[in-house]
């Protein structure tokens, strides 16, 4: 059972006579082709489309049938397989999506938790092996560590000269309407800036300079008398 699920999961399927003219009118008959392995004869769809019967009369029925879930014209289409067990009760089983023409399962939960462990599990050997690739023993010396120099810069080199691929058309309009889409739903709250109130200045008063003259008195002139060194005394010349 398991070995059929990851199969199927690792399948696509499209028809190229279909995609020019594909939009949400006739998506389900391009499902419904006999050549789509994802699509079960013994639905209630194919027993409508037998009898030429309405669309409208499969929340009648019991049993699997296909409805589509989710559109997004021109190129995304989800179409749901759920069996019906009475008008208001289905119980989903699983999911499909078309991506430009191309018809795809989408993995259920223990694929993708499986795939993802299995990924760390494998990058956690590889690391752990190449981490045993540089260690060396010798019973003189004990343990210790031999980088190779050259092997490590070739894979910078190799590392640098690998350049991530720019995305595609398809993802980056995909992106931009996913995030349309959620800034419609959750639209932000924007909280206007307050503005700092304007600080009026006061005038500075600038007081008149009062200039105060300080005459000398006789003691200061004494003592700027005192202060000043004494005269030389030459000495005379007798002829």
């Amino acid at each position: 059972m398991t070995s059929e699920k990851d199969h199927i999961l690792g399948i696509s399927w499209s028809d190229s006579n279909w995609i020019p003219v594909l939009n949400s009118s006739n998506v389900m008959d391009y499902f419904s082709e006999r050549s789509n392995p994802f699509y079960d004869r013994q639905c209630n769809n194919e027993v409508i489309k037998m009898q030429r019967l309405s669309q409208d009369q499969l929340p009648n029925m019991t049993g699997v049938e296909y409805i589509l879930l989710h559109i997004q014209d021109p190129i995304l289409y989800i179409v749901r397989k759920q069996f019906r067990h009475s008008p208001q009760q289905v119980t989903p089983q699983t999911d499909y999506y078309i991506i430009n023409g191309t018809v795809y399962q989408a993995p259920d939960l223990c694929s993708v938790l499986n795939s993802r462990l299995i990924n760390c599990v494998h990058n956690l050997q590889s690391s752990f092996e190449e981490a045993q690739s540089f260690s060396r023993y010798h019973p003189s010396k004990g343990y210790w560590w031999e980088f190779n120099q050259q092997d490590t810069a070739e894979k910078d080199d190799k590392k640098k000269k690998k350049k991530e691929e720019p995305g595609s058309m398809f993802q980056r309009q995909r992106v931009d309407l996913l995030l349309g889409e959620l800034a419609k739903k959750f639209p932000p709250k924007f909280v206007a800036p307050t503005q700092p109130e304007a600080k009026v200045e006061e005038p500075v008063k600038s007081e008149p300079k009062s200039e105060i003259k300080q005459e000398k008195t006789s003691n200061d002139k004494q003592s700027d008398n005192n202060l000043k060194p004494p005269l030389e005394k030459k000495p005379k010349l007798i002829r």
